[in-house]
Order: structure tokens, then C-alpha cells, then sequence
């Protein structure tokens, strides 16, 4: 298998590492860049992803984090130290209450307003709040992509005290911080230029894509009558952040504020006071300050003049003196088959779902073969078995030195990391076959074990443990995502009347058909029989190219043996179903 460092040469990610190491080196001169402690190193590269747990993280969601992954491990496999730093926005205010989870009700919206560490997680749950009820399920995915992180809690980090110099320095410059907010405010919104109806509908959806992060709300703060403030105290009576700060002295710290949901005012020395937050255009720039981080891809929802990110660049350099990462904006992912993805309208598939159906390394891959800002589509539906074939055909360039270059990088970096490879299927048999057998057979694994074995009789299947757990994922598929209505039932009793009723020509290609089986039982065997009886009533040579009339003639042959053993006019490939169903059966159900 060739290596990264083999493949690069058009390698988005390497182009970014590229960036992110030279941009390592400019900020600390004369220094390798991750070289760790010590008088002459530079510190470590840090790589930030920002995840909000206010609802199931998305796909989309796990861009954010899959962008920085691919980048620090290219850094890694250079020889450098890095670190991916997650942070879970756990401290953001609860927004809204989302639909489609499961064990919640009407009546959590009265937490609206509250931090998301101090909502109570879903009935049932055995996690102690609301975000650690959603961070768990992401994190058991990272772990299966073979994602290595380090997370840090904003919540604890508050709470702590942790960032009480940054909130305090905030605070003392809250006017030049609205100044630089200012500059944005008073311009006039860009027109928008006519669009396509498709298009508008793309762009709608990538702007609704991150909804449910703590990004999402683009909060600057707010002006009162006492002056605009950088800081949102949650209320020490009902919890909530609808809060108005009345008054702050900078030389005492002391801060008076008042809750518009239940009436409670206090003053509190913000020196010491840990419950509240920075808002969130001047809480990501601190942050970047605070860490160093040198690269954090954005959502397109933060690149618009006057966003989050962009508005960012001005405060952390001229507030907090330091520099923006290199930021990438990440486009829409999609879901084939299902409308675009938003946490609050609920039923929004998770990595946790995606790597039900389909290997962790075919899930890194859809990621690492697309620039950032290239938009893709995730397949539920029956899109997978093409998926999965590109896959295959993809490991074959491989192995026969075919592959372009920036396709061998992207399949190194789906099927391993830094650390090592990632688990994989001993014997990767074609995902739609799989599906089809498990389709047939309702998952009976002495019966799947005979069909798949039949595959290829000069190498036999001795265990289904070989196929796995590509066959758990197909089987998965087809329990979860294939509707009762397309599932495959095979006749328990020849249809007589479609027998009865059949030409001459037809009962001669069933004969045809049934005389070769023995012969022919291997799937590449069936596949040239099938294709091949047309053939030969037309009295063409099995090799012969097809034209139009011979298509027309395999369809309705093709038509026939699905009515007569599955009662539709489609179903599996034809080779897979005969192989199912076992030849004996066959030649029963073809009335032989």
C-alpha cells in the first residue's frame, strides 16, 4: 500500500499542513514547530475543532472535526508533535427544544436559557446531564474513526476560573471591542445576487447546516443603557442567561445585573464570580489566544462579513494579541435520500449512524477525497452499494499501481492514521452482495455461510468472521434503512398460471437456464449464464457485443425470473438471488 508521503502531490490535506507548519514557524522564529518543552522549542501545533452538544452531532457536524483530524495527522506522520484540541461548547445557552429525540417532551423547554451541563439529559439516559448525553454517542464514534483528540469542557473551564484574566481584560476593553463589532454593524448588508432555485436551496441549506452549535447564534453581546458588555452572567436565581449587567466598575471588578425571566438581581465581584460566559464573537477569538491554535476550519455560516470568524480576526489580534488560526470554510453535507440536516427538526443521522451501515475507513474516506469547501452527500439509501463498488475498484487501483496520486493519499488517510491501520473485513466481498444475501436469508448465517461460499468455489468462505464486519454493516443496512415493501421475499410455490401462460421461446430460455446451473454455480459463472441464454436463443455467440434488440431481450428475460421466483418485475442481481435460493429451488420455482 503506498504511503501518504507517496501521494501528495495534489493532497488537499498536505497542502494544509503544508500552511499550518510554515504558519508555526512565523510565529515562533528559529524553532521546529512542535518540538515540545524546552529552551529553544516551539510550542506544540494545536488544531481546534468546536462542537456545541445541544442536540445529536450531526454529519455535518463531524466535518468540523474530521477537517483538523486529517490535517494534525499528516502533521504527525511528519514527525511533529500536535494536538487536536475538541472543544465542547457545553456552556452554551440551551436554545431550543429539538424534535425527534427520544425521551424528551414539551416541557424542557423550560430549561431554555440555561446551560446546556445544567439541562437534564433525555429520560432514560444514564448520563447526568443534557450535553454529556449527546458528547457520549460522538465519542464512541471518534474512537471507532480512530480520531485522537484532546477534549476540554468549556463549562469546567468557566467555572473554574479558568479564562478569569481574558473575561477581566474583555471587560476593561469592552469599548474597543464594540468599536470593532461597530464596523460591521453599520454596513449595509450585501445585495444578493439573483440565484437558481436549486442553488438558493444549497445555500439555505449549508447556512442551516451548523444550527444547534453555539456558533449558530453569532452573539456580540448587547448595549443597554448602561453601555455595551462583553459578558453574560447566568442568573443566580432561575439559572437562565436572560441577564442585563446594570453597572461594572473596572478597578473593583464589582458587577450588578439583573434576570428579566424571574425578577433576580445581584452584584457580584467578577474577580471571583465564575458564572457566566464571554459572549460568542468575543468568547472563539479569546480562545484562540488562549490555545494558540494555528488551524480551525468554520462553517460557510461564519464566513459572511460580519460573522463569527470573520469578526474574530480583528478582536483576537487587536484585543487579545493573538492571531487567527488558518481557517478553511467547510461546506454542506449532505444525506442521499433525505433533506438536508438541522439537530432542531430532528431525525438528523450521526456518525453513530453512519457507521452502523457502512466501515469506519470507507466513512473517513467520503471526508479526506473532497476539498473543505466542496460539498458532499452521505448514502443511506441504495446509493451505499455504489459507494462501497467505487471503494472496491479504488482498492484494486491500488493494489495494480494504477491510482492517481491524490486518490492513493486519500485512501491512506481513510484506512489509517498516524497511529496505525484501522480494523478492516479479511475478505471484502461486494457490499451489494452482502446486502443481498442477508436480504434473502433475514441474516440466518448457516444459510448466508453456504451462499457466500458458493461465491467462489476455488476459495471457499470457511467463516462468516472473514466477511465481517462489512456483512454486519450490509446486514445492518438492510434491516434499518430498506423499507418492509422493498425487502425480498423468494415464493414458497412455483406461480403455475405465469407458467402456463409462457411462449415457446421462454420456456426454452428457462430450460436453457435451469440445464446450466450445475455448471455455472459460482456467481461470475451464473453472471455469464444469465447474460448469456438471450444470447443464444438469438443464436449470437456468448461473447457476442450486445445491441439494442439483445438488451431488450436480456431485460425481459431478466423480468421473467424475478416474477417467477420473487413476484416482482426487479430485485437482487440476478447471480446473488440464484445463488440464494439454492438451485435445487430454483429449478422448482422455474417449473423444471
Amino acid at each position: 500500500m503506498p504511503t501518504v508521503a507517496q501521494s501528495t502531490e495534489t493532497d488537499w490535506v498536505s497542502r494544509f499542513a503544508d500552511d499550518v507548519i510554515a504558519e508555526s514557524e512565523r510565529r515562533a522564529p528559529g524553532t521546529k514547530p512542535g518540538s515540545g518543552s524546552g529552551p529553544d522549542s516551539a510550542p506544540v501545533i494545536v488544531v481546534a475543532s468546536g462542537i456545541s452538544p445541544s442536540g445529536p452531532v450531526h454529519l455535518g457536524n463531524l466535518r468540523e472535526i474530521m477537517t483538523p483530524h486529517l490535517v494534525a495527522d499528516e502533521i504527525r506522520r511528519r514527525g511533529y508533535e500536535v494536538r487536536h484540541l475538541i472543544s465542547w461548547d457545553d456552556y452554551d445557552r440551551y436554545r431550543k427544544v429539538p424534535n425527534g429525540v427520544p425521551g424528551i417532551d414539551a416541557s424542557w423547554a423550560e430549561h431554555i436559557g440555561r446551560p446546556l451541563t445544567s439541562v437534564p439529559a433525555p429520560a432514560g439516559s444514564p448520563y447526568p446531564n443534557w450535553a454529556e448525553h449527546f458528547k457520549a454517542a460522538l465519542t464512541d464514534s471518534l474512537a471507532e474513526l480512530g480520531i485522537e483528540y484532546d477534549g476540554i469542557s468549556q463549562t469546567e473551564q468557566y467555572t473554574a476560573g479558568t479564562y478569569r484574566e481574558q473575561v477581566l481584560h474583555a471587560m476593561r476593553h469592552r469599548g474597543d471591542i464594540d468599536a470593532i463589532l461597530d464596523r460591521y454593524r453599520t454596513k449595509d448588508k450585501p445585495k444578493k445576487q439573483p440565484q437558481k432555485q436549486g442553488q438558493k436551496k444549497v445555500e439555505e441549506a449549508e447556512l442551516e447546516a451548523a444550527e444547534g452549535s453555539g456558533a449558530a447564534d453569532e452573539d456580540d453581546g448587547g448595549s443597554g443603557a448602561s453601555g455595551y458588555y462583553p459578558y453574560k452572567p447566568y442568573c443566580g436565581g432561575c439559572g437562565k442567561d436572560t441577564t442585563t449587567i446594570t453597572s461594572y466598575d473596572d478597578e473593583t471588578t464589582e458587577l450588578s445585573y439583573t434576570c428579566a425571566e424571574c425578577g433576580f438581581a445581584e452584584t457580584v465581584l467578577l474577580s471571583e464570580f465564575n458564572r457566566g460566559k464571554l459572549v460568542w464573537k468575543v468568547d472563539w477569538p479569546m480562545r484562540w489566544a488562549y490555545e494558540g491554535v494555528v488551524f480551525e476550519p468554520s462553517g460557510v455560516d461564519h464566513s459572511s462579513p460580519g460573522s463569527s470568524f470573520v469578526v474574530g480576526g480583528q478582536i483576537v489580534r487587536e484585543i487579545f494579541g493573538g492571531d487567527q488560526p488558518i481557517g478553511p470554510m467547510y461546506a454542506f453535507v449532505g444525506i442521499s435520500g433525505m433533506a438536508k440536516m438541522s439537530s432542531s427538526k430532528g431525525g438528523v443521522p450521526t456518525p453513530a449512524d453512519a457507521l452502523k451501515i457502512m466501515e469506519a475507513p470507507l466513512l473517513r474516506w467520503l471526508y479526506a477525497r473532497r476539498r473543505p469547501n466542496q460539498s458532499f452527500k452521505i448514502a443511506f439509501d441504495q446509493e451505499i452499494q455504489r459507494l462501497y463498488d467505487e471503494w472496491d475498484a479504488l482498492e484494486r487501483k491500488i493494489a495494480d499501481g494504477s491510482v492517481l496520486p491524490a486518490d492513493a493519499a486519500a485512501y491512506a488517510r481513510a484506512t489509517g492514521t498516524a497511529g496505525g491501520e484501522l480494523p478492516r473485513t479479511p475478505r471484502p466481498l461486494p457490499y451489494r452482495t452482502l446486502a443481498s444475501v442477508v436480504d434473502i436469508t433475514a441474516g440466518a448465517e448457516e444459510q448466508t455461510l453456504r451462499i457466500l461460499s458458493d461465491l467462489d468455489p476455488e476459495h471457499p468462505l470457511t467463516s462468516l468472521d472473514e466477511a465481517r464486519p462489512r456483512l454486519d454493516r450490509a446486514e445492518n443496512w438492510i434491516t434499518t434503512q430498506v423499507p418492509a415493501e422493498a425487502r425480498t421475499v423468494v415464493r414458497a410455490e412455483p406461480d403455475h398460471e405465469l407458467l402456463t401462460s409462457l411462449d415457446e421461446q421462454a420456456r426454452e430460455s428457462l430450460r436453457l437456464l435451469v440445464d446450466g446451473l450445475d455448471s455455472h454455480w459460482s456467481l461470475d459463472g451464473l453472471t455469464t449464464l444469465v447474460y448469456g441464454v438471450p444470447k443464444t436463443i438469438a443464436g449470437l455467440e456468448p461473447d457476442a457485443k450486445p445491441t439494442a434488440e439483445l438488451k431488450v431481450a436480456q431485460r425481459t428475460f431478466f423480468a421473467l425470473l424475478y416474477r417467477l421466483l420473487v413476484g416482482r418485475d426487479t430485485g437482487p442481481r440476478l447471480p446473488t438471488l440464484l445463488l440464494a435460493v439454492g438451485a435445487d429451488r430454483v429449478r422448482k420455482l422455474l417449473g423444471a
